[in-house]
């Protein structure tokens, strides 16, 4: 089984459309979307609909949930506030309705795949550090946790002698370790690299690389700013942040 695991898209269309092009050519069995499809770009009726055409495999993240009503946004700063204030007029009421039926978890046999942490899903909380990480390995009942929400991919494994590292980006799993493996972002990288960010699994080779792609960001600039969001959403996209 080949997975292809996208999250953080944003509403950033150019930057979905450039990830899914080359995940047409990687043989992949199952598309699985991490949430947060909307907010911050200036497409995300758009960005839904290719996400429902293409896989049931869909988590729910904090931005679709503020979108719809679902959670509040006060621990948003100003500029997301305002996107997911625009994102929520312009949704549908199609698309209101299917990322209000999300769930915040999808698990598949020694695998999960959640938005933000493996527990207290709806709480939204960031794993940036080792440190971070080894907390939640303490409670982690799957051996490989796939995660988004903080748009920087990074991998903590847990070794056979309870230790936490942080390995790069293109590893194979090994039978007694634990991972969680953040996949980045689509529609908004924040690790430096402007580039789209998406990871393929492969379970026979057991094997995941992170990947990245360039895209039309001009284009999804232009749009931003067309549409009357925080310039700042469209800065941020040439340098990655």
């Amino acid at each position: 089984m080949r997975y292809g695991i996208i999250s953080d898209i944003h509403g950033n269309l150019e930057a979905l459309h450039a990830v899914l092009e080359h995940l047409s050519q990687e043989r992949i069995d199952r598309y699985v979307c991490l949430g947060d499809l909307v907010g911050y770009g200036a497409n995300p009726n758009e960005c839904v609909a290719l996400v429902r055409e293409l896989t049931d495999w869909v988590i729910a993240g904090n931005h679709d949930w503020v979108a719809v009503g679902l959670a509040d946004s006060r621990a948003f700063n100003p500029h997301a506030k305002n996107a997911a204030l625009w994102t929520a007029r312009c949704l549908t009421e199609e698309h209101r309705s299917y990322l209000c039926s999300l769930p915040l978890k999808r698990p598949d046999g020694e695998f999960l795949f959640v938005h933000s942490t493996p527990e207290e899903h709806g709480r939204w909380r960031y794993i940036l550090s080792p440190n971070e990480a080894g907390k939640h390995f303490d409670t982690l009942n799957a051996q490989i946790c796939f995660i988004g929400h903080s748009h920087r991919p990074v991998v903590f494994a847990q070794d056979d002698d309870g230790q936490v590292l942080v390995l790069g980006t293109d590893f194979r799993i090994k039978p007694n370790w634990k991972y969680i493996v953040n996949v980045g972002s689509v529609g908004q990288p924040r690790d430096g690299d402007p580039r789209a960010s998406y990871a393929v699994f492969d379970t026979e080779e057991t094997t995941v690389e992170i990947k990245r792609v360039r895209y039309d960001i001009e284009k999804a600039q232009q749009k931003i700013r067309r549409a009357g969001l925080p310039d700042i959403e469209a800065e941020r996209l040439a340098y990655g942040e």
